[in-house]
Parts: C-alpha cells; structure tokens; sequence
C-alpha cells in the first residue's frame, strides 16, 4: 500500500496531466465495468490490456506498474 500511495503521489511529476493521473489512479481502484467507464469519460487510450501503458488525446504517455493494479499474492496475512 505504502509502494501505491508513493507512486500516485509521484505520478503527475512523470509528465502528463493531473487529471488523467486522477483518472487513472480512480480506474485502478475500481471494479471493471466503472474503470472502463472512468477511462471512457477521461478519454484515454489503453495501449496494453492490463492498463500498464495509456495514452491521453494529446498522445502523453502515461505507464502504471502492475503492483497498483493488483492486489499483491505473495503476501501473508495477518489474523
């Protein structure tokens, strides 16, 4: 969680805009069916099926690595 919040805090400094940072970071935290919506509305261009690498209509690149688009497997629960 720490990796996630580290990397959406940083994200708007990679290039891009903010607001498709937000939008991104939105979808990613989502179920499907309202990220596909959240992505529509933004107008962004999913190059890759995972989400990792979009565009925005100006054709700034913005790339996401896996670990805040899925939950971790190889971590041990508490309890």
């Amino acid at each position: 969680m720490q990796l996630r919040d580290e990397f959406w805090d940083t994200a708007p400094h990679y290039g891009g805009r903010k607001e498709i940072w937000d939008a991104l970071r939105a979808a990613a935290e989502a179920d499907i069916t309202l990220a596909q919506a959240i992505v529509d509305s933004a107008g962004v261009i999913i190059q890759s099926a995972d989400l990792t690498v979009c565009y925005d209509e100006r054709g700034a690149k913005y790339e996401l690595p896996k670990y805040v688009l899925s939950e971790p497997t190889n971590l041990i629960r508490d309890g």
